[in-house]
């Protein structure tokens, strides 16, 4: 299949599935479109059971894996969704929660990936820097899924920039742990380090020069929207920051997803403050949030199908059942350590811990890393865990967080 065909189909099933949720299964759209999905492809899956000279999952399976999801999200889809998300997060808002995004996107993210790391190696046998590469693509929160799900839940202020700062950020700096550590665990493979040192260097290589490049990026933007007042060519240039600087990141060896966050947040605030009149704001805003939509829709369509990816062998279900409760105990550490850290200084939100551990959603981001790992006798075993563990995460803590924030969070900290 062509790219046009595989886009035209995805976007066709993406609206026939969400129509079928809107009239019938009334979940979060985009919830609700991965559900359908999913029951669709154990609806092939169980047809071809039944009436094996079909064969039609064999066929479904080869197109799946032609789509190559891991490159369409990881090279295409990321940099819009998370230059979409970071727009609407506000400075002044990030100001005042700066510590404890950086300890849960840094301090925590070690923790979750440690902990992940050797109870799965425990649990499985495998070697330790493998264990800790599935530990580091499991740990992050998925921005898309967590800031999707902040649209139905009525949290304080404060809480709300906690989760959503620390899922753009933990985003971006889970992928470079993760790059570091495939370069130990998989030195003659797909090699992006060389030794410890090596792995230092490409760690702040990655995490700052994506940083400043975003920030440079957008601030040249801004420069330049300032000068302009035409809405239509205002919005053709923030996508051209989003898909251009993506690319120019990738181009240069640095964070092109800690790139998105920062020249989105730069636009969101001060591009819109001082470089945008009320009706440009009004349209990118308007735009931003369609295209955040629409790709939402097709990317949980995605994780969906991604089932026919899976090996449905008996000890890898076992360990994918163990391993949500791996990654649920990780997640708590990593919002508890720098919750208590900081609590002797500052107050917080009640509720702070339990909803954001249970709001730490996962999504395709992690499945995406697990796809893009060199062929191996551990890869099949690890994509089984973290799509077990993906699939929990959207579905079950994802349709249950709003209620749990509501009965938890009663004042503003």
């Amino acid at each position: 299949m062509t790219l046009l065909q595989i886009t035209s189909l995805l976007i066709v099933l993406a609206g026939a599935f969400g129509t079928i949720n809107y009239l019938y299964l009334k979940l979060p759209t985009a919830i609700g479109i991965l559900v359908v999905s999913l029951a669709a492809s154990f609806g092939v899956m169980l047809l071809d059971i039944i009436v094996p000279t079909l064969g039609v999952a064999t066929v479904v399976r080869t197109a799946v894996l032609d789509i190559e999801f891991s490159d369409a999200l990881l090279e295409g889809m990321l940099g819009l969704l998370l230059f979409a998300g970071a727009l609407h997060v506000k400075l002044s808002d990030l100001k005042r929660e700066w510590v404890v995004v950086a300890l849960m996107a840094t301090i925590g993210i070690a923790l979750s990936t440690t902990i992940v790391g050797y109870g799965f190696s425990w649990l499985t046998g495998m070697p330790i820097l493998v264990a800790l590469v599935f530990g580091a693509l499991i740990s992050p929160t998925d921005p898309v899924a967590v800031l999707g799900v902040l649209r139905q839940a009525d949290l304080p202020k404060s809480l709300e920039t906690k989760i959503a700062g620390e899922s753009l950020f933990n985003d971006g700096v889970g992928y470079v742990v993760f790059l570091v550590l495939v370069g130990l665990a998989f030195p003659h493979g797909d090699s992006h380090g060389a030794g410890m040192a090596g792995a230092v260097q490409l760690f702040f290589q990655e995490a700052l020069g994506g940083a400043v490049l975003g920030l440079v990026l957008g601030w040249l933007t801004f420069r330049i929207m300032r000068r302009i007042d035409d809405y239509s060519l205002e919005v053709l240039i923030t996508l051209g920051l989003a898909f251009g600087g993506y690319e120019l990141a990738v181009y240069l060896h640095v964070s092109a997803p800690i790139m998105a966050v920062c020249a989105g947040l730069l636009i969101g605030d001060v591009g819109a403050k001082y470089g945008m009149s009320d009706e440009t704001r009004q349209y990118v805003d308007a735009f931003w949030m369609l295209i955040d939509e629409i790709l939402n829709a097709v990317l949980f369509l995605l994780i969906g199908i991604e089932v026919f990816a899976i090996a449905f062998e008996f000890d890898f279900l076992v360990a994918g059942v163990a391993s949500i409760a791996l990654a649920l105990v990780a997640r708590l550490a990593a919002v508890a350590v720098p919750v208590l850290m900081l609590r002797p200084f500052r107050g917080f939100s009640e509720g702070v811990i339990p909803v954001m551990t249970w709001g730490g959603l996962k999504g395709g981001i992690s499945v995406a890393l697990a796809l893009s790992l060199p062929e191996g006798e551990w890869k099949p075993l690890i994509l089984t865990a973290t799509y077990m563990v993906v699939i929990f995460s959207i579905v079950v803590q994802g349709l249950t967080v709003a209620k749990l924030a509501t009965r938890v969070t009663t004042t503003e900290g």
